[in-house]
């Protein structure tokens, strides 16, 4: 294997690959080292009992040309184009996501609906002058009580703090353009204006996961003269003068190669990308680093007797007497993941921080609590399990917490000044974006090189847009 090329990749995620097959597509020479044995990052596929598993669910949607072009020029044909359905339990119901008016209040009760509409009214008399924090942005558009019912609990198991220590960065970016107002007025005027927003009806998928999708540009790459090393990992980054020089990579014999190259694209998380730099990045840097934290979650895969427990490709679990936060719900996602069309499997994904007792929990443990949760809200029994298995994904989620602004901005600064180092992807990035933002920020770094243009990687995922909102569906 050559230990020298044009460029050199951490990471054969999506926005790692993605840059790849650009980069050789324009003649340029590439090596990717990936530190897992299967590529794809946290949008990888696992095969169990001749089951497909997503960590996580992926859809496939995108408002960007060059990344719909990546996709179909990849999997062409394989692409499945399946119905959007993802709704809110709770209290043994299913909720409308994202939530609708009317849905919201017949299904909450006369009680608690008059008092989500009363407080609806006191946060309109007097709202929250500040929004700097997700329950003071999401309280200012569904009021105090419709944010404790349907937003707090989910969002404090998924992120391990409290609602008023969570940016409000991340609730535009995911809820932008819904609010008890919009909803209302949807319902009763049903959008003849046009201007209020809808999320996508339908949305393409691999049929064999998107791990199908990553394993096919792996494969072209490699096909086009590109290297990949998988269970590889970056021990060291030499550079000089904020020029990256080299890298140490370690392989699973605990052999260590160094390897050179003219640019560096890096997908690993941020924090190692700092502590591996050598000489080593200013205390203030090291420090700003080591404050930026992830959340992890742990993906319980099951394999049932019964055959569709809901319709649904994932619902959010809001109740909050249990611990579960989603369910995924593959046979949903593609009829070609699931190996026996009268059973079902299902993804219970948990929340928590790497190193935790959750996270050290033995899987056998796992696997009965997964199971004893689903009974207990009604959406499976203990006695239709088959088989399991227990994933376990760490720093899957940047935390975006009080001190991450100020955090984030000091390590963005100094790795500005590298001339030939570009982080790329969620998390090489530390921000929280969908599959094809993180493709979009590998696609740019790739023409930064190509082209020496200066496209701003940062500025991707930067709108404050609704990740999933489409224009009037009329349109």
């Amino acid at each position: 294997m050559e230990n020298k090329a044009d460029v050199i990749i951490f990471g054969a995620g999506p926005s790692g690959l993605a840059g790849a097959n650009k980069l050789i597509k324009n003649n340029k020479s590439v090596i990717i080292f990936e530190r897992e044995k299967i590529v794809g990052g946290i949008s990888k596929t696992l095969e169990f009992k001749g089951n497909r598993f997503d960590l996580g669910g992926h859809r496939f949607f995108t408002k960007s040309k060059e990344v719909n072009e990546l996709w179909d020029e990849t999997l062409r044909d394989d692409f499945l184009i399946r119905p959007r359905l993802s709704r809110i339990y709770y209290q043994n119901k299913f909720f409308d996501y994202p939530i609708k008016a009317m849905n919201a209040l017949l299904g909450l009760g006369i009680l608690t609906s008059v008092q989500v509409l009363l407080s609806y009214i006191v946060i309109q008399i007097k709202p929250y002058q500040e929004e700097k924090t997700f329950e003071q942005w999401v309280s200012n558009r569904f009021g105090k009580k419709l944010f404790n019912v349907f937003f707090k609990t989910y969002t404090e198991k998924l992120w391990g703090i409290p609602c008023n220590q969570i940016q409000a960065e991340w609730a535009a970016q995911r809820i932008r353009g819904l609010s008890m107002a919009s909803a209302i007025k949807n319902a009763l005027f049903h959008d003849k204006s046009g201007k209020i927003k809808t999320l996508i009806d339908e949305f393409k998928y691999p049929k064999f996961g998107p791990g199908m999708m990553y394993e096919k540009m792996a494969e072209n790459i490699v096909s086009m003269g590109g290297q990949l090393s998988k269970e590889h990992s970056v021990i060291k980054i030499n550079h000089n003068n904020f020029t990256t020089e080299s890298v140490i990579i370690q392989d699973t014999t605990g052999s260590k190669q160094e390897y050179f190259a003219n640019n560096f694209l890096s997908s690993m998380p941020i924090t190692e990308l700092i502590k591996r730099l050598s000489p080593s990045a200013p205390t203030e840097v090291l420090e700003a680093a080591q404050k930026l934290t992830y959340r992890s979650f742990i993906a319980i895969s099951v394999i049932l007797k019964s055959q569709n427990p809901f319709p649904d490709t994932w619902i959010y679990i809001h109740s909050p007497e249990v611990k579960m936060g989603r369910i995924q719900n593959f046979k949903a996602w593609s009829p070609f993941m699931i190996a026996d069309e009268t059973q079902t499997t299902l993804g219970l994904e948990y929340f928590c921080t790497e190193g935790d007792d959750f996270w050290n929990m033995p899987d056998k443990d796992l696997l009965i609590l997964g199971m004893q949760e689903l009974e207990k809200i009604g959406l499976g029994k203990q006695n239709d399990f088959v088989d399991g298995f227990v994933a376990r994904v760490p720093k899957a989620y940047p935390v975006y917490d009080a001190t991450y602004p100020t955090n984030i901005k000091i390590v963005r600064e100094y790795l500005e000044k590298f001339t030939n180092l570009q982080p790329i992807g969620r998390y090489g990035m530390f921000k929280y974006n969908n599959m094809d933002h993180s493709i979009l920020t590998g696609i740019y770094a790739a023409d930064n090189i190509i082209n020496a243009s200066k496209r701003n990687i940062w500025n991707v995922n930067a709108d404050q847009e609704y990740h999933e909102e489409k224009n009037n569906l009329s349109k």
